[in-house]
């Protein structure tokens, strides 16, 4: 017959080991990965406090004793992290001081693919394969999205995603925002495509979003007419990187005579495909252009914009505001 011991633990002890668990242990048994995020700004960010609301913690106050005493001077970096509710107060530290699984990126201005697979690639740390198979996913959806559809805007992508779920994650953020306009673009008789190459047209020809509706206009206008769009950053996109390895170089005298469907000074109407992805300012400034009888547009050394109905009224604005 077994003779069953038992440990008799003093009660000081025991005391001491219920408060190190009831602060420091684990909140339940779930295994349930969980993403916590740390916003990009973590100014006014407390940690400890998000972690206790969202139940990985159980005392906020034990918690920012750990960080301050034993994280080794690390502080916890914007960012998604995948945390579970079995994981006890130590264990949270460890991987919130650690390297997130989830990183954000921003892209705010309308580039093209391969440029914005570059700036990917340095943020999640894609090899050359990778960058090979984010370029080439638009084969798998058609041609209407071999361009234009990669949406500025701030993400948070697991650092563990394929490249095809990155190209699809900003895709589908496109499809989202453009899915509002829609019936608009039916009900004026504009190709969605249309309206997105018009749109990159002016995110990379305007200053700010304060002049897009008027250049949406003098594109417009020059489309109605017949007269050639002669848009520099058409051929920006032709050229492509120049010799010190930059996207959207200078372009010359001698490259605007270039066969590329992409010139914009040889060829009528609109380049095959957008040149860059627009945000939404450009892409309803496509749809509600500025009604103007301009047919030409400058911008000031203040990034002011100054149109001009003739060429000859266009030439004067060079010398008023650019030759001085």
């Amino acid at each position: 017959m077994k003779v069953l011991k038992f440990i008799l633990i003093p009660t000081a002890t025991f005391l001491i080991l219920y408060m190190v668990w009831s602060r420091f242990g684990s909140v339940g048994d779930s295994k349930e990965v969980k993403v916590f995020v740390v916003p990009e700004n973590t100014e006014n960010f407390d940690v400890s406090k998000a972690l206790q609301d969202q139940k990985f913690i159980r005392d906020s106050g034990a918690f920012q004793f750990l960080l301050d005493n034993f994280s080794g001077g690390y502080d916890v970096k914007a960012g998604g992290y995948r945390l579970s509710q079995d994981m006890n107060a130590w264990a949270v530290m460890k991987k919130i001081t650690g390297n997130a699984d989830l990183v954000w990126f921003t892209e705010s201005f309308c580039v093209r693919r391969e440029q914005l697979g570059e700036y990917l690639a340095d943020a999640l740390n894609w090899n050359d394969s990778q960058l090979v198979s984010w370029n080439s996913f638009y084969k798998n959806l058609g041609s209407d999205y071999f361009e234009g559809v990669y949406y500025p805007d701030t993400y948070l992508i697991p650092l563990d995603e394929t490249p095809e779920a990155v190209a699809q994650r900003f895709i589908n953020n496109f499809n989202q925002k453009m899915s509002p306009l829609l019936p608009q673009f039916a009900d004026k008789n504009i190709k969605w495509t249309t309206g997105v190459k018009i749109a990159s047209l002016i995110a990379r020809e305007a200053a700010g979003a304060k002049d897009m509706k008027l250049i949406s206009g003098i594109i417009w206008n020059r489309l109605d007419t017949g007269m050639r769009l002669q848009i520099d950053a058409t051929m920006q996109y032709t050229l492509g990187k120049n010799e010190n390895g930059k996207w959207w170089g200078s372009v010359n005298i001698a490259e605007k005579k270039s066969d590329s469907p992409y010139n914009s000074y040889l060829n009528e109407g609109l380049p095959p495909t957008p040149i860059c992805s627009p945000g939404i300012d450009a892409i309803e400034a496509a749809l509600n252009p500025e009604t103007t009888e301009c047919l030409y547009y400058l911008h000031d050394v203040y990034k002011e914009i100054h149109c001009a109905k003739t060429y000859k009224e266009h030439l004067a604005n060079i010398d008023k505001y650019l030759n001085y």
